[in-house]
Order: structure tokens, then C-alpha cells, then sequence
């Protein structure tokens, strides 16, 4: 049995959201056992309308919850809400694997860091979404939101990161890595992002291409693995949600504006059904919070029962293919003292 742990009360939609998820993944996995963490009686009346393999399941009560907007570093201190206890569980017991939170991201992040812990060596944790692209495949964005302000070895890392995550998570051997800036050419972007280009373009371990754009993320068939600073990466994350859901909108309120429209849309509604399962970033789960010791996946505070439960599938996957020790062996192949300046 792999062991997951679901913070039952994070995000909008909790726990009605999260315990529908919930019965869900363990219909569609059934070496799978989830402990969901949060207030018990809450949690049970939820669960009551499934059906689901009651042995492969187990509520830790939780009296408390951290909402969207607690101080991270306030929260960490509230050892009884659902994030925080589910995190000590996930530190002090071996046999759990992964744990699936869709709470307050900031909360997520520091917990991680100061609970459960990072990777050997690893400066901060990153959050990497896999994003749809225009092949039929993802695109992986590293980071979109943990790191404001990052050095040169950060980004260094957080190539190393998603590239075993690439690896582990997607089946890209040797996945091409872009660094996000505001050109190609090689002297493009700021001091931080033409020093890093500088460091990836020596590094071994990592398959750099260059720099790429923000258009590239969808579109270039040359790049698996796209490394940012946390608020470049947010920013081109959140335009990439806010387009696809304009050219929706868009599409919606012209195939119904007039009959003719409404006549075509019956001979291409298969496409868009097709364009929108491609387009849909619910599939792939959460975005996975690289660097810590263990697997840990940040899903969408709106996320739904579908989203929840591909959360928890993508974490026991990531977990079946050895993220961690794969991210373990690539940082040992690379020396950074020797690589970038202590100060960078």
C-alpha cells in the first residue's frame, strides 16, 4: 500500500471537494490508502455519500484550519490544523509517501521548509506545474511562485529539480531545459538571468537549450522544462490561465450568437471537446513542490474532486518512479562550490 495524506480542510472548496477527490482516487487506485487530516465529523458526513474501500482510509482530527489569508509563518506555529499535523505525520513517519494539500500555498511552503525539510544541498523549494502544450505533452514551469527573489544557484537547482521531475513524472529522457527571459540571445534579460545562463550553459546533468520566451512555454517543440524566478514564473503562469480561459469565453459566446454558428458548431464540436481535453491543466493535478525530503503536491484552492484526485494519483506516481533518490543523484554530479561563487 502506498500511504498518501490529504489535507481534508485546504482550499475553497473543503472538505466537500477534497473527500469527494478522495473516494475517487482510491476507486481508480486500489494500492492506494489515504489519511485525511481535518475535523472529523465534518470529513465522515462528506464521505457518508460514497462508496469507497473503508479499510484503505483513516481520518486524523484536526481542530483547526489555516485560511487563505494566515500568516504562513503564524500557521506553522498551529501544530493542530490539518496542513500542519498532516506535515509532522509526513515527517516523523517513514511508511507515508507523499502528501496532497490544496490550502494556503505560503503555509505549504514554509511548513515544508521548516517542518518536513529540504533535499540535501537544496537552497529553496520550488513549485512546478506541468503545464499543457501544443505537442500533446506538458511543458514544465519551475518556479511559479515559491521564490520572489531568486540568486543564480537557485535557478541552477531548479533546473536539476524539474529535470528529475521530467524524468520521474512524464517519461522525458534527457529533457530540454529553457530559462525564461525576455529574448533568445544569449545576453538577454538581467544581471540574475545573464549570470544564470552562464552557469546552466557549464553544468552537467542539465540538457540546456538557451534562453526561451514567455510564448515558448506552449509552443516550442525544444524545450520540456522551462526554469523562472517565482514572481517571473507566477506571472507567466497566471497570463497562460488568463488566455486560456478568454479564448473559451470568446469561443462560447461566438458559436451561440447566431444560428448559423450555433449549425457549425454541431460538425466541430468534437474538435473543441478534443482542444479542451488537451487544454485541460485539472488533468495533470497540482503543481509539485520540489526540493523538500518527501513528495509533496500543491493543488488550486478552487481545485474540484477530479483535480483533487489526480493530485493524489500524481503523487503516488511520483512517488512509484523515485523522484526523490533521482533528484539525490543528480545533485551529487554537480559540484557548485567549484560551479558558481559562494555569493551567487
Amino acid at each position: 500500500m502506498i500511504k498518501i495524506l490529504l489535507d481534508a480542510m485546504g482550499g475553497d472548496n473543503a472538505p466537500a471537494a477534497t473527500c469527494q477527490g478522495a473516494a475517487l482516487a482510491l476507486e481508480n487506485d486500489k494500492e492506494l490508502y489515504l489519511i485525511l487530516t481535518g475535523r472529523k465529523a465534518e470529513i465522515e458526513a462528506e464521505l457518508a455519500k460514497y462508496k469507497y474501500d473503508k479499510n484503505r482510509i483513516e481520518i486524523v482530527d484536526c481542530p483547526d484550519v489555516i485560511g487563505m489569508n494566515d500568516s504562513p509563518t503564524e500557521a506553522v506555529k498551529r501544530k493542530e490544523s490539518s496542513l500542519m499535523a498532516a506535515y509532522w505525520m509526513l515527517k516523523k513517519e517513514d511508511d507515508i509517501c507523499a502528501l496532497v494539500t490544496a490550502g494556503s500555498t505560503g503555509a505549504a511552503i514554509v511548513g515544508g521548509q521548516l517542518i518536513l525539510g529540504r533535499i540535501r544541498g537544496i537552497k529553496r523549494p520550488a513549485l512546478c506545474p506541468a503545464i499543457p502544450n501544443s505537442r500533446g505533452g506538458v511543458t514544465l514551469l519551475c518556479d511559479c511562485g515559491a521564490n520572489a527573489e531568486c540568486k543564480p544557484v537557485m535557478l541552477c537547482q531548479f533546473a536539476i529539480l524539474a529535470s528529475a521531475y521530467a524524468e520521474a513524472g512524464f517519461g522525458i529522457k534527457e529533457p530540454k531545459v529553457g530559462l525564461l527571459s525576455n529574448g533568445t540571445e544569449e545576453h538577454k534579460g538581467d544581471p540574475l538571468h545573464q549570470e544564470t545562463y552562464s552557469y546552466l550553459s557549464k553544468m552537467d546533468g542539465v540538457n540546456f537549450v538557451g534562453n526561451v520566451e514567455g510564448r515558448d512555454i506552449m509552443l516550442s517543440p525544444d524545450c520540456d522544462v522551462v526554469v523562472a524566478d517565482g514572481f517571473s514564473g507566477n506571472i507567466a503562469l497566471k497570463s497562460i490561465e488568463g488566455c486560456g480561459k478568454m479564448v473559451l469565453s470568446v469561443m462560447k459566446k461566438e458559436l451561440s450568437s447566431s444560428l448559423s454558428s450555433k449549425i457549425g458548431y454541431l460538425f466541430i464540436r468534437k474538435a473543441i471537446k478534443r482542444m479542451r481535453a488537451q487544454l485541460d491543466f485539472d488533468k495533470f493535478g497540482g503543481a509539485l513542490l520540489l526540493g523538500l525530503k518527501k513528495v509533496v503536491v500543491k493543488t488550486h484552492g478552487s481545485s474540484k474532486p477530479a483535480t483533487i484526485a489526480a493530485s493524489i494519483a500524481n503523487a503516488a506516481y511520483i512517488y512509484r518512479n523515485e523522484l526523490i533518490p533521482k533528484v539525490e543523484n543528480k545533485l551529487e554530479g554537480v559540484d557548485f562550490n567549484a560551479l558558481i561563487p559562494e555569493e551567487a
